[in-house]
């Protein structure tokens, strides 16, 4: 009896352990190893459905005017701006919602276990919490564009219990959601500066080139978000940090260059991705290395999930697999066509962005040859293997993020299987924003022409004719609607550039807008019959097309409503400009902001 009482008061110090197998944020993330496998949970929720696998990123595509819905189903309320506050959590509308706020919610938890003065962490316990900052300044710079007066949460004690989640996302007071996209946009931009301060170089090697953020991608961020706010001297000040030592860059962010071909910005494989020029992407894995289940959940957690993306499955032809849901407009197509190279050649990212067939792609050293996956492509519209987006509205389709060009795939595995990393963004970005924010602060300056002539460079293009554009109008024109739809037409950040120019609260610029979004529907039964004698490829006019999405944009719904649903549940929550259908152009132009002149080039 006595060595059993002994026992039991040994061991009694063991019966309070907790049951690994039951972690809560009680008894987990005190220590470094443990808040590491909370960051790797963050990056887990930006390659969700909601994210960037598929919905979030496909909001965004179709929104711009390179972009345009030829299903005219999935997305088409959003690509016509005019989505409704109705509809569940089903809606597409929810869900980069839904996934942004779990991504806050993992960040704070990291932040509420690294408080204290930076300086006296230890370097993982600084890179840990970096990549938090990072992740929850993405998240929320997605909402605020997304749904201008997100809720702003940023004390995890305050998310950790179910009363957290009724927090409002409007101060007593506030006129409109404007406040509250301000004062969401300064947190960003908080979480970005502070860590540039605490993530190493892209140089550090290992995971650090692999994916992970990095304070190149942290400054890269914070430019953006800058120029979203017209701060223009200070996102250049930032843009020439990030610039590489030729330019006199900073090396604490490491070194980039623009890649030789521009296709392997768009490629699996780690001989193309994470590569010189990119300063952030999401993570995909490769065909052939996924697991077996498409997890439509937004929790992701299948030990077998296939952790790839469903993006080409939206932009792939109806003919080759896919969903069929997106096209490149028109607009974008002849804007490719409209300049040739210096060896008289097509621009060769015109083959890497719009799946056409081009005789000059046969022979031309910088491309694949002319096929779509792997079947051979025909310029006969009557044939099979001419390849066109939907069979009921036509489209021109999108190559880019798919293997529509990489032949290594006879068709796509609709679903989310695509390992293509997406990548958010480049060094070529850098350079275009840099003279962009030179150009408005001085105009046009040799700095200016110098960094637009070499991302034209890469693609062979000449270098622009500096009396052609002598004021900051003519050259704000050429980046606007010339340079920077060319390097990244059909990758999400178009509309992005639109909000932040303007171009919604100016006639001008919204007319503009129509014409460059304006399509004609296609079928080829009625094109063998006679029907009509157009292709997706023939260039659309306004006054003639079938369509525009532009033509039914409702002011304020240049961003997302806040469906009514969400707002039942929350009674805090209140809705934003496009629950009002009002009008943002007062906030716009109250800051002093203005929207540049059309100018024909």
């Amino acid at each position: 009896m006595l060595l059993g009482f002994a026992t039991l008061n040994s061991c009694s110090d063991k019966l309070d352990l907790s049951d690994p197998n039951r972690q809560t944020s009680g008894n987990f993330g005190n220590t470094v190893d443990e808040l590491e496998e909370t960051v790797i949970a963050a990056y887990n929720h930006i390659r969700m459905e909601g994210t960037y696998a598929r919905v979030g990123y496909g909001l965004e595509v179709t929104r711009g005017d390179d972009v345009w819905n030829s299903s005219q189903r999935w997305y088409l309320e959003y690509d016509d701006f005019n989505a409704s506050v109705t509809g569940g959590n089903g809606a597409p509308g929810y869900w980069p919602w839904r996934e942004s706020y779990y991504t806050i919610n993992v960040c704070n938890f990291i932040l509420s276990r690294t408080t204290g003065d930076n300086e006296s962490l230890s370097e993982r316990m600084k890179y840990i919490k970096g990549q938090a900052l990072f992740l929850r300044g993405l998240s929320y710079f997605n909402l605020a564009t997304y749904y201008q007066n997100p809720t702003l949460i940023t004390d995890y004690a305050q998310y950790s219990s179910m009363d957290g989640l009724y927090a409002s996302n409007i101060s007593e007071g506030d006129a409109d959601g404007n406040a509250q996209y301000d004062r969401v946009l300064d947190q960003v931009e908080e979480d970005f500066a502070e860590a540039i301060t605490l993530l190493p170089a892209k140089t550090a090697g290992g995971e650090w080139s692999k994916g992970r953020a990095t304070a190149g991608a942290a400054a890269g961020y914070y430019a953006r978000v800058l120029m979203q706010r017209h701060k223009y001297a200070d996102a250049l000040a930032v843009l020439k940090n990030i610039m590489s030592t030729a330019d006199g860059g900073n090396q604490l962010y490491g070194e980039y260059k623009l890649m030789a071909n521009y296709g392997d910005n768009f490629r699996e494989g780690p001989a193309y991705e994470n590569n010189d020029e990119s300063l952030f992407e999401v993570q995909f894995l490769d065909y052939g290395s996924q697991g077996t289940d498409d997890e439509w959940t937004p929790v992701n957690t299948s030990p077998n999930a296939t952790q790839g993306h469903a993006i080409e499955s939206n932009f792939c032809p109806d003919a080759c697999g896919g969903w069929a849901d997106l096209s490149a407009t028109p607009w974008l197509y002849w804007l490719f066509k409209g300049e040739t190279t210096t060896d008289n050649s097509l621009d060769h990212r015109l083959y890497w962005t719009i799946g056409t067939y081009e005789p000059q792609w046969d022979n031309n050293p910088l491309t694949l040859g002319n096929f779509c996956y792997s079947k051979p492509m025909s310029d006969d519209a009557t044939s099979d293997n001419y390849f066109f987006t939907n069979p009921l509205y036509g489209g021109l389709p999108i190559a880019k993020h798919t293997n529509l060009r990489t032949g290594l795939y006879e068709k796509v595995v609709a679903g989310l299987h695509c390992g293509i990393n997406i990548r958010l963004m480049r060094y070529s970005d850098v350079l275009l924003r840099a003279a962009e924010c030179e150009n408005e602060i001085s105009g046009p300056t040799a700095d200016a022409f110098k960094w637009i002539d070499r991302v034209r460079n890469r693609a062979k293009l000449a270098n622009l004719d500096q009396s052609r554009f002598n004021t900051k109008d003519k050259l704000f024109e050429q980046i606007a609607n010339v340079e920077r739809p060319k390097e990244f037409g059909c990758e999400a950040g178009r509309f992005l550039d639109l909000l932040r120019w303007g171009f919604l609260y100016s006639a001008d610029r919204l007319q503009q807008l129509k014409e460059h979004g304006a399509v004609k529907f296609w079928t080829q039964e009625n094109y063998k019959k006679g029907i009509y004698n157009y292709t997706p490829q023939t260039p659309v006019d306004f006054n003639s097309c079938d369509k525009t999405s532009f033509n039914t944009y409702i002011q304020g719904h240049e961003f997302m409503p806040i469906l009514q649903f969400m707002m039942n549940d929350n009674p805090k929550l209140v809705g934003n400009s496009a629950n009002n259908s009002t009008n943002n152009a007062s906030y716009f132009f109250g800051k002093g902001w203005t929207v540049h002149p059309v100018v024909n080039l």
